[in-house]
């Protein structure tokens, strides 16, 4: 073993080990809304039957609450697991720390292949320490999984391309077909990783790459299951109440503003201004490579994305594909430059740069935004009867349904979903009173949308009238409702 793989080798794992950190920790973190659904989809599926085609949510009131989701391959597997464990946040968490792993050797040698040894030590340090790969890389949630699979399938497809002409190029293709098939059911929008792909089959078969038929197969392979399941979740999003399709509307082109504030956020808290850095000197610096093609080709896919998918990329893990494509350039440069200076100053020097500029970014990841809502939920799930309906003022985050392990509606809601903040009192005792007439039982606030009682007088009154207030602290207030 060299000391490079060595050095490797440690750097998985302390990955997995800052990932593993407080594993068990509930859903309060960033991305909190996020993970309660994913993590309600699988309570769902353990108490209501292993009904893998329908996953629920638990804001649709008294409403079965089917939904248009990614293939639900991780929720399906910790309800699973659920009968074993319990239902337990590290069960779900742990899953995306696995993929995690399992997809890191063959990072490293995708990297190793395109720019040698050195380069693929330094990616894999990038890959596995950038903040948003760590906060992605243990959360309960599709994005990481998706992206540690197609991974996975573009090392086999380059390998598989490299010796096309043999069993086991032709095992290879079946592999990567098989690997980002399972990537794009589980996040769709990981269907950039077809640029790099494209990149490669360009530069081995040329104008010819359209008459190749082990790459028809390996499309059919890839895309078919996509195309039948996400079909399927269209139709199940446009039967069924509260009519959603996870990541619909995304597709909307944004103001110059809104896209600059996307690029200051991959700057810091996506790679941290050292890795951008190194990854903008890493693609001067290896532009003329033969190798660097196909990861230029899918910088570029991912810029289009952005750019299209404008409105959808306000949630950050959205662009999680930039950091593999940053750490490669960025390894890349580091190779460059160590062959022209000292090589161990050199790269001790920008590993203890980037390792600092990363703390704080992964620390505000870690902060518990959501413990308001949190300790709402508990105190739910202990004074409301299992039956109880919940309008939660939660400004659309399920946090505090699943932890009551309660059913109900986010309020204010409009044909099922958020609507955000209220206009006016007046429409604040519309939407409570018709969510009344559907059967809610109780009302609640945290202390993010608590202002509505001193800010909406109108209907603070309105609520004095009609409702009891059963708890109040600094972070909730619960009102029951008077039939």
């Amino acid at each position: 073993m060299s000391r490079k793989i060595g050095i490797a080798l440690f750097i998985c794992a302390a990955a997995i080990a800052l990932r593993c950190w407080r594993i068990d920790a509930p859903f309060t973190d960033s991305w909190s809304w996020r993970q309660s659904d994913v993590a309600a989809i699988a309570r769902n599926y353990l108490e209501n039957g292993f009904h893998f085609a329908r996953p629920q949510i638990d804001w649709a009131g008294s409403q079965p609450g089917f939904v248009g989701t990614e293939f639900p391959i991780l929720p399906f597997t910790a309800a699973i697991l659920y009968q074993f464990t319990g239902v337990r946040e590290w069960v779900g968490r742990l899953q995306t720390v696995v993929i995690f792993a399992f997809s890191l050797p063959f990072f490293f040698a995708i990297v190793r292949r395109a720019f040698g040894e050195t380069a693929a030590m330094c990616a894999l340090l990038f890959y596995c320490f950038a903040p948003l790969s760590v906060a992605a890389g243990r959360a309960f949630m599709p994005d990481m999984p998706s992206l540690g699979l197609a991974l996975v399938g573009l090392d086999f497809f380059w390998r598989g391309l490299d010796d096309s002409n043999s069993g086991d190029g032709r095992r290879y293709l079946v592999l990567a077909s098989i690997m980002t098939g399972l990537a794009l059911l589980i996040k769709l929008p990981t269907a950039t990783i077809a640029a790099p792909m494209a990149a490669l089959a360009w530069r081995k078969f040329g104008g010819s790459v359209f008459w190749q038929p082990s790459l028809w197969f390996f499309g059919v392979i890839a895309l078919a299951p996509s195309l039948l399941w996400y079909g399927h979740a269209y139709r199940i999003a446009a039967q069924f109440y509260p009519y959603h399709f996870f990541g619909g509307g995304g597709v909307r082109i944004m103001n110059f503003a809104w896209y600059c504030h996307i690029a200051a956020q991959t700057c810091t808290s996506t790679l941290t201004p050292v890795l951008f850095v190194l990854a903008i000197a890493g693609i001067v610096i290896a532009q003329k490579h033969p190798n660097a093609t196909p990861f230029l080709w899918w910088l570029g896919a991912m810029v289009f994305f952005i750019a299209i998918v404008g409105y959808g990329n306000r949630h950050q893990w959205y662009r999680l594909p930039l950091v593999p494509i940053a750490a490669v350039f960025g390894g890349a440069a580091i190779s460059f430059i160590a062959k022209n200076w000292n090589p161990r100053a050199v790269i001790v020097s920008v590993v203890i740069l980037f390792l600092v500029s990363s703390i704080f970014p992964i620390l505000q990841f870690f902060r518990p935004t959501a413990q308001g809502l949190w300790r709402l939920g508990l105190a739910l799930r202990s004074q409301t009867p299992p039956s109880a309906l919940i309008i939660a003022a939660d400004n659309g985050d399920p946090t505090a349904l699943y932890y009551a392990h309660r059913k109900g509606w986010h309020f204010l809601e409009r044909h099922g979903l958020y609507y955000g903040n209220p206009n006016d009192g007046m429409q604040i005792v519309a939407n409570l009173k018709e969510l009344r007439w559907r059967g809610a039982t109780h009302l609640v606030f945290y202390n993010g949308t608590m202002w509505w009682l001193d800010y909406y007088p109108d209907f603070a009154e309105n609520l004095a009238r009609t409702s009891v207030l059963e708890e109040a602290t600094a972070d909730y207030r619960i009102y029951r409702l008077i039939q």
